[in-house]
């Protein structure tokens, strides 16, 4: 196996790994990035961003990610296509990634981007149709479903906030919300609960999303009385949380029960030393471009500090 050896190498191309790419890059690091399975991240799958400071007419997601893509390469991170397989961190100042089973890198430092992806429920038809009426983001895809009837699954504040968004798009929303309760916040719960064309649906299971080019409805069924029934619905949303892509980790970094990477407070530093961990991969709470972009940033200054610290740069 071809064995290569660098100062600094990000894992993920999220706004994390990319901002992170920037700083590390500008200090001279040389830093090798991994793209990782979702080359951009989750924002290549968002159409309008229009949070992002600098943008005051907002942009698509993609070419946001672009622009972080071209402002790193301008400072010479080496930006590669492949993703982590295996890693070991037991060895300080030489922690050994594996690249898609054949690469093996020796990085003194390691910046973990890697980000989290959308849960899903696990149905046939929920992965068939996902594109075709079927997504994890409302706020991507909400506009597609204009003045059409929408179911959407989850319990917490991130299900809320996307009914809510929803509901000013849509004709009638669906809520399906597994157990006689929410997860949500009292204030996101009574946002839903007032809006005149959401509908919560409680004790709801999904069992089947119906259509075969498209949604066409979704079969439902009361996990008190077993009683089945289908929703003319067009569009099928899930919003059941997120998974931080860790599991590599598993044995080597210390993790929540969720899989989050726990950091340091106030810092990016995990409990290896010369290891650190930024964007959604370690926030399970804010989750947004631009705290993820602002992590990325203290990754690469934990990063610079702790090799000049060793008297490696």
């Amino acid at each position: 196996m071809a064995q290569e050896k660098v100062e600094v190498l990000i894992l993920g191309s999220g706004p994390a790994g990319y901002t992170a790419a920037i700083y590390a890059a500008r200090a001279g690091l040389k830093p090798v990035m991994y793209q990782g399975g979702q080359p951009g991240g989750q924002l290549t799958i968002t159409t309008d961003v229009e949070n992002f400071p600098g943008y005051p007419d907002g942009i698509m997601g993609p070419e946001m990610m672009e622009d972080f893509k071209k402002q790193a390469e301008r400072f010479g991170t080496d930006n590669r296509w492949g993703m982590a397989t295996k890693v070991d961190f037991s060895t300080p100042l030489a922690h050994k990634v594996i690249i898609d089973d054949t690469h093996e890198i020796i990085a003194q430092t390691v910046i973990i981007a890697t980000g989290a992806s959308a849960k899903w429920l696990g149905l046939e038809s929920e992965q068939r149709l996902n594109g075709y009426g079927v997504s994890a983001c409302a706020v991507c895809d909400g506009f597609f479903f204009r003045g059409q009837n929408v179911a959407i699954v989850g319990a917490g504040d991130t299900a809320c906030e996307e009914a809510h968004y929803l509901s000013k798009l849509c004709k009638k929303v669906y809520m399906l919300v597994r157990k006689g309760e929410f997860r949500a916040s009292q204030i996101m719960q009574k946002r839903v609960e007032n809006t005149p064309n959401i509908e919560i649906l409680y004790h709801t299971e999904t069992m089947e999303v119906l259509g075969s080019e498209g949604v066409t409805g979704v079969r439902i069924k009361n996990n008190i009385t077993n009683e089945e029934s289908v929703l003319d619905v067009t569009g099928f949303f899930v919003a059941i949380g997120h998974q931080p892509n860790t599991q590599i980790f598993e044995g080597f970094l210390d993790m929540d029960e969720a899989g989050y990477l726990e950091t340091i407070k106030g810092s990016s530093k995990t409990n290896v030393e010369g290891v650190f961990a930024c964007g959604d991969a370690q926030d399970k709470i804010y989750r947004q471009a631009v705290t993820a972009a602002g992590s990325g940033c203290m990754a690469a200054l934990d990063a610079e500090r702790y090799l000049a610290e060793k008297s490696l740069h």
